[in-house]
């Protein structure tokens, strides 16, 4: 049925010094009106994505988790679909699958692991969520692709939720963003990276009209599917302040955009709480962008009378 396109919001936070203040963090989302604690999946400073979402389950009732994203090459989907389906299964089917075809060239170049070319990583992505799918319904699956070959495996546990959690798939880029229309249930219009770090190009690459692209690029591979999927946004900038044109003076060479660029940008809020949600009205009216992320503990605080005003409206 179609997605209502009410607004909720998520929170991206990556760690914590103790076991009790990853509790309290994720209690605080929980209490704050949050309906996702997303832990993002790089070998830098973070806790372990899969680890530390069971624990943030443990710790609260009702507070969704998720994870923004893995990154597809670091781990075979049948060990994958394993992880994710007790995940799923253990937190009372509170988990939302985001799922990715790897970006950071550090990561890859810190680890070892060969970063192939964009197209070969999409095409591995798409293989590993058929692989997915089919291993978290019913009975014994096989695949044999060009990556990934399956014989007759029984994926156990199932997930609890039916058919499967909801797939994450963002992007920025055309071949991602078609794969996310036919295949995601949430579907995140990101800037492309194309880097592998992020950059001035990286920012400008999310700007306004560059983004009425994105969404169609979705809308296209998605046909009729596109009234179900819920469409995401990751923000990179979330100050809520009286003073909007000064903050928008001094944030705007960060991003390399003018103060007018960045008023418009849809990765960023600035301004009062007021003005923050008539901004997210709007461009939910823009772009179907109900679902909105920010990152970190103080931006999880400072927007959190955003969240108050918007959610579920």
């Amino acid at each position: 049925m179609p997605h209502p396109r009410r607004f909720r919001f998520g929170v991206q936070l990556s760690t914590a010094a103790s076991a009790h203040e990853w509790a309290e963090l994720a209690r605080e989302a929980e209490d704050l009106g949050y309906s996702t604690l997303f832990v993002p999946d790089h070998f830098g400073d973070q806790l372990a994505p899969g680890l530390a979402l069971m624990a943030a389950a443990d710790a609260t009732t009702s507070l969704r988790v998720g994870t923004l994203v893995l990154d597809n090459d670091y781990k075979h989907p049948v060990v994958m679909a394993k992880e994710m389906a007790t995940l799923d299964l253990l937190s009372d089917g509170r988990l939302e699958l985001g799922i990715g075809a790897g970006w950071m060239a550090s990561d890859y170049e810190q680890s070892g692991i060969a970063m192939d070319d964009a197209g070969t990583r999409v095409d591995r992505l798409a293989e590993a969520l058929t692989v997915l799918k089919g291993l978290f319904a019913p009975g014994p699956f096989s695949y044999s692709g060009t990556h990934y070959q399956v014989a007759d495996l029984d994926g156990r546990p199932l997930p609890a939720q039916a058919p499967h959690p909801p797939f994450i798939i963002g992007g920025g880029g055309p071949r991602v963003l078609a794969l996310a229309g036919r295949e995601a249930d949430i579907v995140g219009v990101n800037p492309a990276i194309r880097s592998g770090r992020v950059d001035a190009d990286a920012a400008r690459d999310g700007g306004a009209s560059l983004t009425d692209t994105k969404v169609e690029w979705v809308r296209a591979a998605a046909g009729d599917r596109y009234a179900d999927i819920e469409m995401q946004m990751l923000m990179f900038g979330c100050v809520v302040t009286d003073d909007r044109s000064g903050t928008l003076e001094m944030m705007a060479p960060l991003f390399g955009l003018t103060p007018d660029e960045l008023s418009a940008y849809p990765h960023a809020w600035v301004g009062t709480t007021d003005q923050i949600a008539d901004d997210l009205e709007a461009r939910r009216d823009r772009w179907d962008t109900s679902y909105l992320v920010v990152q970190g503990a103080d931006a999880m605080r400072s927007a959190a009378p955003v969240v108050a005003k918007l959610t579920g409206a």
